[in-house]
């Protein structure tokens, strides 16, 4: 696979700050009467261009991490700067407006239209742009070229396997070019084949084109493939 016009890799440049600092996160979810606590006094930094994964049991506090990282929660407590911007003092529709320029987003059940084709669910984000047709197809084009499946682009969902949905997936989360993936999961409803390819995918991501990517996992094996790996407990990161 060839690298073209609409995702240039970044040039590296010398002490890039942190693209992730939160300090003191924390979030209460109230239900009812009660109060669950889904992070408490969580600090965090991530280096640009960096691999991350998130490991803990279910109910430790991964994915409500990974929605404070884009501006999807707010918390209860503490500060967020993503890419230098205190995201958490952005209005709702600013705060969209942002996370569809900067995020790119892997859910594990993969949120496919079923009666869109796999160009249309990718092009889904760029309908918010000011993008023309003509650019929004190079752009959909090339994201499904980095996948492997410039040559299903006309296909519907029911017509592709799991692996295929969730490279799809892929393609519709990079298509804005955006410098952070959050993958939630990416790999948990896949066979073992179709998860190495997807991680395959996301590696590549990473090391050619320099996005940071945050990556919620139970799979130890997945979690191989990150440069570093942090673990949540009863929503505390542990040292």
């Amino acid at each position: 696979m060839t690298t073209t016009a609409p995702f240039p890799a970044p040039a590296k440049t010398v002490a890039e700050p942190d693209i992730v600092e939160a300090e003191h996160i924390g979030k209460v979810f109230h239900r009812d009467s009660f109060e669950v606590v889904a992070l408490e006094d969580v600090s965090l930094t991530i280096a640009r261009g960096d691999f991350v994964a998130l490991m803990g049991p279910s109910g430790s506090g991964k994915t409500t991490l990974l929605n404070m990282i884009a501006a999807v929660d707010r918390p209860t407590s503490g500060t967020m700067r993503v890419m230098g911007q205190d995201i958490y003092r952005l209005n709702d529709r600013e705060a969209a407006r942002w996370r569809n320029e900067k995020i790119g987003y892997i859910f594990q059940t993969f949120n496919l239209i079923p009666v869109l084709t796999a160009a249309e669910n990718v092009e889904l984000p760029l309908l918010l742009t000011r993008l023309s047709k003509g650019e929004r197809r190079e752009h959909v084009e090339t994201a499904l070229r980095l996948v492997g499946l410039q040559d299903r682009m006309g296909h519907l969902p029911k017509q592709l396997s799991g692996g295929q949905e969730q490279r799809v997936a892929i393609a519709r989360a990079i298509v804005s070019d955006p410098a952070i993936l959050l993958a939630d999961e990416p790999t948990g409803d896949l066979d073992r084949q179709s998860a190495a390819e997807v991680l395959e995918i996301m590696t590549r991501l990473n090391q050619e084109f320099r996005k940071t990517v945050v990556m919620v996992t139970h799979d130890a094996h997945a979690a191989g493939y990150a440069h570093v790996t942090r673990h949540l407990e009863k929503g505390h990161l542990q040292a």
